[in-house]
């Protein structure tokens, strides 16, 4: 019996050995799956980009360098998306001295845009298309899924993150406060983007 137990004991210890042995590499992964992580978070730089104006003017993406613009992607016909509108028109006022842009982007027939800007009465610039403007949602990575949906660019041309569905206000007060916090140097750009994709 003093054998017996002997060799069980040798048994189970050597078990415990090999056991600790292989769960080490088994940690590994997890330590290292930080760097791949971070990587996701980087900050991708908004593609240029050129569409028409309501009154047929080819408008460039990079005249309004230097802002942070909400990139609003939106159609006569849907009704979300006209809803948006007097609250966008609203932040635009409030806001635009303190370095912000709205931009809509229809994604509809131009006299149909024109027809719809005379009651809207836009404040701020509407460009016009429909497959080149979903091309513009595309190219930031985007799947242009439906609309209403608004993208985030930071004054420097990245972009930072996008909201798919209806801007209501309490959405839009907090872009100012992450944007804000952003410009103070209170955040950086990922910790903007992370904050942005919690809307």
């Amino acid at each position: 019996m003093l054998i017996f137990g002997t060799a069980l004991l040798a048994l189970m210890a050597g078990a415990l050995f090999y056991a600790a042995r292989m769960s080490a590499p088994l940690q590994q992964p997890v330590a290292t799956s930080a760097g791949p992580t971070v990587a996701a978070l980087e900050v991708v730089a908004y593609p240029e980009f050129a569409l028409p104006d309501i009154s047929g003017q080819e408008r460039h993406f990079s005249e309004w360098q230097g802002k942070h613009r909400l990139i609003n992607f939106w159609a006569t016909w849907c009704a979300p998306c006209r809803r948006e509108i007097p609250l966008l028109k609203t932040f635009q006022d409030e806001h635009a001295a303190d370095g912000f842009q709205v931009l809509g982007i229809a994604v509809d027939y131009p006299e149909e845009v024109r027809a719809y800007a005379e009651t809207a009465e836009f404040n701020y610039p509407v460009l016009v298309g429909q497959d080149d403007a979903m091309s513009v949602a595309e190219s930031s990575g985007i799947e242009f899924i439906g609309m209403p949906f608004t993208m985030i660019v930071a004054a420097d041309g990245e972009y930072l993150s996008a909201y798919i569905g209806e801007l209501h206000q309490q959405q839009l007060d907090s872009i100012v406060d992450v944007l804000t916090m952003l410009d103070r140097g209170a955040i950086d750009k990922e910790g903007a983007t992370a904050a942005l994709d919690q809307l």
